[in-house]
């Protein structure tokens, strides 16, 4: 079991990965052969041990490669390995061993490259939600920040310099390529930038009270994971309302644990239409909840992710809790 799990950290990068020549010895070791070699889709063979005749290993693997079906007998031969359906190269041994051994071991190399591919996938679907926040800027809220500044340029130029560093601020944070992982000090900062543009937009109908803990300003966490839940409190909240709203944003510690709350006195929602938010099957504007969501989950495990607490005209209120110490998440 151990050597399984080494394996499957040694293929993590495929089998022209810098792990796979260990990846190789260690197979090699548990099945007691003179010589192990994994070969990618060119016919390059990593060898681990006393290698085969190098002709007729060539020509074997060739052989295998080209019609994807085991060749060879002891005291060498090769099997395909099928990643997901796909050939993905194969696995030769140099030496007696029976044929079942061989299958067994090259099932085990194909659930590693599996496994391998699947968390790479997540990497790049996480990677691709976090571009989709990205490009998620209302062009409504520019539009309309951009109309109030230059409203103000005349009439009150200082104000109108502060919105427009404000308006800098909040462009340059949404749309920065960065890393995946920031602190809770730096998304605050973001959230007062556009609850700033927000107000000179919206005027009186918007109050705001922001209340963090010092204690949690240097947590580190996801990129974009709050700035959106205000975004979205005003957008399904506040701009709804003819009257005018209030959006509290806290962050406080809680034991080990980091936890921030939106909160909006708007309009609110069925609780069944929050659930399906979450769920990704919202409205086409409401994407960042479960986008957010999804990327919680992704990082902290299950037990994390955002809680939603909404009643039709009572409001919405958005916890998200995450541990104030995670091993890989730095800034």
């Amino acid at each position: 079991m151990r050597v399984a799990r080494a394996v499957v950290d040694d293929l993590k990068d495929g089998l022209s990965g810098s792990g796979a020549r260990t990846a190789a010895r260690r197979m090699r070791v548990l099945l007691g052969v003179r010589g192990l070699a994994l070969a990618d889709l060119s016919g390059s063979l990593l060898w681990s041990g006393r290698p085969g005749p190098d002709e007729a290993t060539g020509t074997l693997v060739e052989k295998v490669l080209h019609t994807e079906l085991p060749g060879g007998r002891p005291p060498l031969l090769a099997v395909p390995l099928h990643v997901n359906d796909e050939l993905a190269g194969a696995l030769v041994i140099s030496g007696e061993v029976r044929r079942a051994t061989v299958r067994e071991a090259a099932a085990w190399i194909v659930d590693a490259l599996e496994r391998a591919r699947l968390e790479a996938s997540a990497d790049r679907a996480a990677q691709a939600e976090l571009r989709a926040l990205r490009a998620e800027i209302s062009p409504h809220f520019v539009y309309n920040a951009l109309t109030v500044i230059a409203s103000l340029v005349r009439s009150e130029p200082d104000r109108a310099r502060e919105l427009m560093v404000d308006f800098a601020d909040y462009t340059r944070y949404s749309l920065a390529r960065r890393g995946d992982y920031t602190t809770v000090s730096d998304e605050f900062h973001a959230i007062e930038t556009y609850l700033a543009l927000q107000r000179a937009v919206l005027g009186d109908r918007l109050r705001v009270q922001i209340r963090v803990a010092p204690e949690v300003l240097g947590v580190a966490v996801p990129y974009l994971v709050l700035q959106p839940l205000v975004e979205n409190a005003i957008r399904h909240g506040i701009e709804p309302h003819s009257g005018s709203g209030l959006v509290q944003v806290s962050g406080e510690a809680e034991g080990g644990d980091c936890v921030i709350s939106v909160e909006d006195d708007g309009m609110g929602m069925d609780p069944a239409e929050a659930k399906a938010v979450l769920a990704g099957k919202g409205s086409a504007d409401s994407v960042g909840l479960a986008n957010v969501d999804r990327r919680l989950r992704h990082v902290y495990g299950p037990w994390y992710g955002l809680v939603v607490e909404t009643a039709v005209r009572a409001g919405t209120r958005v916890v998200v809790r995450v541990p104030r110490f995670q091993p890989g998440v730095m800034p």
